[in-house]
């Protein structure tokens, strides 16, 4: 097998135990994520330890001295390296995945362990969620995954336990569909974007806690205050102001955490490491986007080159040609480009809140590069990105902003720390008090406007909530939005809208019932939850086994939530209850009102929440169950 067909640079060898990977020493990296043509899929990759394919792994998560930024740290990692491990198999076949937990003792990212198959079907208790249909492993300890492959395209897999996602415990995951793929392609790389921070993840989140806005460096001053008089009055600026303080928020704050604390990786490298993928000009180059980081939605583009957008979460949609995507933390995506006319391309991947990039090459052979354009201006925040309707505030409920819902009293109960995976016994849910919550809205949604307009009713347990620090009143889905930083930019930017499935609706069914579930959150308190009630004291959604049914998310924060519901498909709708796309992520930019479509025909308990990590770990969490 040709080595330049797993974009693989000269002279480097196997990883060793200590990897610095800020520019020269790639450590493997480079040949870690490279596939070969799909042709040749079932011919081994000798010398190349980050490919495993087949249906027989053995997988070893421990823990490896890592150094991205110039100081070591230990991460936690899958047989050494960062990312884990890409895993090919088929579908139509049986994989057994040998998990094996070799953290050493005292290991700052704890004794047990885990991996959940990100959007792959299969039995509750192979989904690798500790608490919930299974165990986790402990240290010392071995599991055996193993379940048929019924799907094809392209997935990851991550740790499902306390902070292990963020300190290296995820990896690529592609499947050869047994049907022939509706498009061509030569070349097939994966291209897996993920933030590294040298702070040990629990003091992050403590952090958060303490101060959300640790990392929004870009807070208003008095000269932008006169400015804003200049463009819009002085009554309407401070009208501005009055509602941005009662929010507790600034139009600057775009993300929790971001390039101020984090280092952003491309296949385990910074941009100095320049991850390369090999062309001949002409050729055709498939490139798997997977966004396998903890809190970071990336802004995707190739200077130069369209990108033909063939699959979304491992389905293939339509094909549709952009300049530019965002991809949602979580979210993969397929694009098929055509490199002709110059030796290099950029691969380049802005953070959405502008505060760093991570870079990668296209070229005909090693050692090259293209320009690297520069991160585009800041966006500023307009009461119309919060759902807000304009500077007066129209579209949000300002009530529960009042001093009294903020009260530093009323916090009892409100330790979140029951969110570690590990914590998730039944009984730690039974919160009787909260039983039925979740189904008031029952069958009456049906011909709902699935946010098309009108005002918008809240769960009375938003009501007075000191968890609660907003509330939309007119959401609207906002499919066809590129979102904040995105519009008007000067390229073709792919939009929800843009996404249909190149099959139609697979159940066919009207679904039974609806139920209308509301994203809530307290920025400053760093508090995250579904209808203002933390994971501790929520009960489970129930399904009925078989049926079809429809969730509707009210996003009622100011902050984007990536949502996955684990086991099952979300099938998106439009704003007329049609369905569009198949995926395993929905993402909710503030202020929006989505519905999809859900077929409850896995048994067992699931997890359904954000998957930016923090926030899960903040209390955005439900339990699932799908009963006979």
């Amino acid at each position: 097998m040709s080595s330049d067909l797993f974009g693989r640079a000269e002279g480097l060898s196997a990883p060793s135990r200590r990897r610095f990977v800020q520019g020269l020493a790639a450590g493997g990296a480079v040949a870690a994520l490279g596939l070969w043509p799909r042709s040749s899929w079932a011919v081994k990759a000798e010398g190349v330890p980050n490919v495993l394919s087949g249906t027989d792994f053995d997988l070893t998560i421990g823990e490896t001295p890592m150094n991205f930024t110039g100081a070591t740290r230990p991460a936690i990692t899958v047989n050494g390296s960062i990312p884990a491990p890409l895993l090919r198999w088929r579908e139509g076949t049986t994989v057994t995945l040998r998990v094996r937990n070799a953290l050493p003792p005292g290991s700052i990212h704890g004794d047990q362990t885990s991996i959940h198959w990100h959007g792959i079907l299969l039995p509750a208790d192979m989904d690798g969620v500790p608490g919930l249909s299974f165990n986790g492993i402990n240290r010392g300890e071995t599991y055996q995954y193993r379940f048929n492959v019924v799907q094809g395209g392209t997935y990851w897999y991550h740790s499902h336990s306390g902070f292990q996602e963020q300190a290296g415990l995820y990896g690529p995951l592609v499947i050869e569909p047994l049907e022939p793929e509706p498009f061509g392609y030569d070349r097939d790389y994966v291209v897996m974007l993920s933030d590294w921070t040298d702070l040990d993840p629990k003091r992050l989140f403590a952090r958060l806690k303490k101060r959300s806005d640790f990392d929004n460096f870009s807070k208003r001053t008095v000269g932008d205050f006169f400015a804003d008089v200049k463009q819009h009055g002085l009554a309407a600026t401070v009208e501005d102001r009055k509602m941005w303080g009662r929010m507790r928020m600034t139009p600057t704050d775009l993300s929790d955490v971001n390039g101020n604390t984090y280092t952003y990786l491309m296949n385990g490298m910074t941009s100095l490491g320049n991850w390369t993928g090999l062309f001949r000009s002409g050729e055709k180059v498939r490139l798997r986007f997977i966004n396998g980081s903890a809190m970071t939605y990336f802004d995707v583009r190739i200077p130069g080159l369209k990108m033909t957008v063939v699959a979304a979460d491992g389905q293939y949609v339509h094909p549709v040609s952009v300049d530019e995507l965002r991809i949602a933390t979580a979210e993969t995506f397929d694009v098929i480009v055509e490199p002709t006319g110059q030796d290099a391309f950029t691969i380049f991947a802005q953070d959405s809140g502008r505060t760093g990039y991570v870079s990668g090459t296209l070229a005909v052979r090693q050692g090259l590069r293209a320009p690297v354009p520069n991160v585009d201006p800041k966006p500023i925040l307009t009461m119309d990105d919060m759902g807000h309707g304009g500077m007066g505030g129209g579209g949000h409920d300002m009530s529960s902003m009042s001093h009294s819902a903020m009260a530093g009293g009323a916090t009892g109960g409100m330790d979140h720390s029951g969110h570690d995976m590990s914590a998730m016994a039944g009984g730690a849910m039974a919160g009787g008090s909260m039983a039925g919550m979740d189904h008031g809205t029952g069958g009456s949604m049906a011909g709902m406007d699935h946010g098309a307009g009108g005002m918008q009713e809240h769960p009375a347990t938003e009501t007075g909530n000191p968890l609660v620090d907003m509330q939309t009143m007119a959401p609207a889905p906002r499919l066809d939005d590129p979102g904040i930083g995105l519009r008007d930019n000067g390229r073709r930017v792919l939009t929800y809208s843009d996404l249909r499935s190149t099959f139609s609706d697979p159940d066919g069914r009207e679904p039974g019932r609806t139920v209308e579930l509301h994203l809530t959150g307290h920025m400053e308190r760093f508090a995250w939850s579904f209808n203002g009630v933390k994971f501790a004291d929520a009960e489970p959604l129930r399904l009925n086994y078989g049926e079809r049914m429809r969730i509707v998310l009210v996003n009622d924060t100011m902050m984007s939530h990536p949502i996955h519901l684990h086991g099952l498909w979300s099938d998106l709708e439009d704003e007329s209850g049609n369905f569009m796309v198949r995926k395993h992520t929905i993402d909710m930019p503030p202020g929006t009102k989505r519905s999809y479509r859900v077929r409850a025909d896995a048994l067992g308990r699931w997890a359904y929440h954000c998957h930016l990590l923090y926030h899960m770990e903040a209390g955005m969490f439900r339990e699932v169950r799908v009963e006979e």
